[in-house]
Order: C-alpha cells, then structure tokens, then sequence
C-alpha cells in the first residue's frame, strides 16, 4: 500500500521542460507530444524506486529507451543491465538462461551454468516480449519478484537475488489471463506501474520533426543533401499509419534519402517508398479487444486453422462430387452431410446440383476420364499442409537422431516452434 501512495503521489507530479529535455537530449528522443512527456516524466519518477515496471506499446515504439532511462536515473545505474528478448530464446531453454542451471541436469548440460537474475544481481533485468514466457516460468518469475528466490534447473538450493524488473510488451496480457496464456497473478504484480507509449501515429505533430531528424543524419552519413518534402508529401508523411511505428519512419527516411534521385520528394514519389499493407483490407476477428495489432499472430493461427477445417470439408464434398458423377443413384446416401455441408460451401453444392440436373442418367466415364479423376483427388489429398507439415517434421527428426535444435535449423525454425509442433501434432521421439 505504501508503494501503490508513493506511485500516486509523484503520478500526479510533471518534469518540468528543463528536466524532460535533458531527459530528451540525453537519450536522443525527439518530439514533444503529451502523451510521450508523461511518459517520461512517470519513468523518471518511479526510476529511484524498486517498483516493478511494465512498459506497454506497439512493436518500434522504443520500449527499451524507456528501460534504459529508468536503470540510468535508478540507484542501480552502477550496476549491470540487461536486455533479453523473451521471444527469442526456446521454450526449452528459457528456464536454464534465466535462472541458471546445475551440471548434467540435462543433455547438453555440460557443466554449471550462471543466469541473468545471477550475474545481474544488483542491476536491473529488461524482460522484452514478456507475453511470450511459458507459463512455467512464468511461476519462476513469480516467485522471484515476491520473495527475490529462485532455483537453478536441476538443483534443490534456494538462492537469493536483487534485481530490479522492467517488462515490456506488444500484446493485450489481459486478453492472454482471460485465454489462460498469461498468469493473472504474474499480470498485476508486473504492472505495478505501467507506462504506456503512444503508436506513433498518435503523436502526428511528432512525425515531421523525426523524419527531418532521420534524413539529416543519412543525408550526413552518405554525404548527400538531406531531403525536402513537398505539402503534399508531407500531409501523406503525417497522415500515413506507420504500423512499425518509429522503426519503419526511419527506414523509410533511409531508403529515401538513398534512392531518390530528387533531392525534394512529391506525393508521388513518396508513395513509391511506402509499403503496401495489405492486412489493414482483409477480415479481421471482432469477438476480441482491439488490442492494436498485439494478438494477430494468435487470430492468424485460428484463421489457419478455419481455413485447414475448411479445405477438408471441401475435400470431403469433391469425393462426394466424383462418386455421384461416377454413379448418381448414390446421391442420396450423401444427403445428410449434402445438408451440413451446404451452409459453408454453398457455391459447391449449387454447381454439383447443376451436374445432376444436367445428367439425369448415370454418366459413363472413360477409362482415361476416371483415371484423370484420380490423379485430381490424389493432388488434392496430397496438398494437405499439415500432414505434410507432420512428415517433414518426423524427416527431419529421424534425419538428426531426435536432436531438435538440429532438426529445426535443417526445417528453418525456432527450437521452441519444433517442440510445439511436436505436441500439437502429437510425435513420439
């Protein structure tokens, strides 16, 4: 209680404009929009203490520039800091990186090994991507943000720490709680001060000034002249939705200052260097929370999904399609999944209906014509891309000897994509 009266008490306090500037000047920030002012003033406050920090905000924000000014005005700022990415370590090994680990505790444990919350103690932990930790280790961090304690993987020994946590994310964590992905406990107790970063476009007055910012410093870099922009190109810079955010103005401000052969850039050109984003077109699932693009890859495995559903039942409905063709006096066996079928796959069934009509006698196929047939139904049935996805897998495994690390550099994905695939796809190593 006393944290959460301290948090209120300097929530309600703002740097002055000396201060953020130096704040600004100091950690190359640029733009002066309320929202990102507030930010940093709550960042610089709650810096000397030891609240748990939690930083949300879309992917190239600048979440970490936000971690680095809380370590850098903390007591800690003598002391070591680190940033680990969540979502790039494997599932596997995520526990042993964090916590450390005991000699042959498993496989590849070769000797004993220090974590982060080890060999940081005393400093400060940015925790990026923190949506993406196994709720396993979720419970670890737990543990160490209530009573600073923590086990090495494969040791029984209570060790202690003081470290100071910054999390950061890209994703609605409590859309994760209510979908069982993210612990409500863990949730609340990161967020003991969260500090929200505006979308870029949500600081439009912002985006002139960056991208002047970014192509002096190239026009300085590649010894050319920085880049004008016309009115007109100017208003499609501002009004232009940067969903990468600060990270794609300055790639674009780049590629720009590289590839134009104007040193003055219209509408018209500038439109050539921004990208097509297709994704803003197409459907999107409406049950959830807008939560600002932080769970599509999640609705993107759920589209997946429908789409594989959906192919077999198309799949189903063909083989229907070419008996009934063969022999349409068995039409009416077929009846009842006609019906469950025909909601979805309303356009299959109208075209199968026209055959019928049209072919009221059964249809004599040449050897050649059911022979062509076969072969279709066979592609068909061999572009289904989850069992091809599983035999490539299981390939891949028996290639390597069960080594996973190795088979998931020779299929091109993560460690941790591999082990969740075994499970989904239910394989026996």
């Amino acid at each position: 209680m006393e944290d959460y009266c301290n948090f209120v008490t300097f929530q309600l306090y703002m740097l002055t404009e000396q201060e953020l500037q130096s704040i600004k000047n100091r950690f190359s920030i640029i733009g002066n929009d309320p929202s990102l002012n507030y930010a940093l003033s709550v960042a610089s406050q709650v810096a000397n203490t030891d609240l748990t920090v939690l930083i949300q905000g879309e992917s190239g924000v600048g979440k970490e520039v936000f971690s680095q000014i809380i370590h850098a005005q903390s007591a800690r700022k003598h002391n070591s800091f680190i940033a680990i990415n969540c979502g790039a370590i494997p599932e596997g090994t995520i526990d042993s990186e964090l916590f450390g680990h005991e000699k042959g505790s498993f496989t590849s444990a070769t000797e004993s090994r220090k974590g982060y919350f080890e060999t940081v103690n005393g400093g400060t932990i940015f925790l990026d991507e923190i949506g993406e930790l196994p709720l396993g280790t979720q419970a670890r961090l737990l543990r160490v943000l209530e009573t600073g304690e923590y086990i090495r993987v494969g040791s029984s020994k209570v060790q202690v720490t003081n470290v100071r946590v910054i999390a950061a994310t890209n994703k609605d964590l409590l859309h994760l709680v209510n979908g069982g992905r993210f612990r409500e406990d863990l949730y609340y107790r990161l967020s003991t001060v969260p500090i929200r970063v505006a979308a870029l476009r949500e600081r439009k007055a912002d985006i002139p000034i960056l991208f002047r910012k970014f192509c002096v410093d190239f026009a300085d870099k590649y010894k050319t002249n920085p880049i004008q922009l016309t009115p007109d190109a100017k208003n499609l810079l501002v009004n232009y939705r940067w969903p990468g955010n600060i990270r794609e103005l300055k790639n674009i401000a780049e590629q720009i200052s590289v590839l134009s052969p104007n040193r003055e850039v219209d509408e018209e050109e500038f439109r050539m260097f921004l990208p097509i984003h297709t994704t803003e077109k197409m459907p999107v699932l409406t049950s959830h929370q807008n939560n600002s693009g932080g769970d599509f890859a999640n609705e993107r495995e759920i589209l997946y999904k429908l789409f594989f559903d959906m192919k077999k039942d198309v799949n189903e409905l063909k083989k229907m399609f070419f008996e009934i063709v063969k022999n349409p006096a068995i039409a009416s066996t077929y009846q009842a999944e006609l019906n469950g079928l025909e909601s979805q796959l309303m356009p299959y069934t109208n075209d199968m209906q026209k055959v019928m009509n049209n072919n009221p006698q059964p249809l004599i196929l040449s050897n050649a014509d059911s022979q062509k047939l076969q072969e279709i139904h066979s592609v068909e049935e061999s572009l289904n891309l989850a069992d091809n996805e599983k035999d490539f897998i299981l390939r891949a495994l028996k290639k390597h000897r069960g080594r996973r690390r190795d088979a998931a550099s020779e299929l091109g994905i993560s460690e941790r994509t591999l082990y969740r695939k075994i499970k989904e796809y239910d394989i026996e190593e």
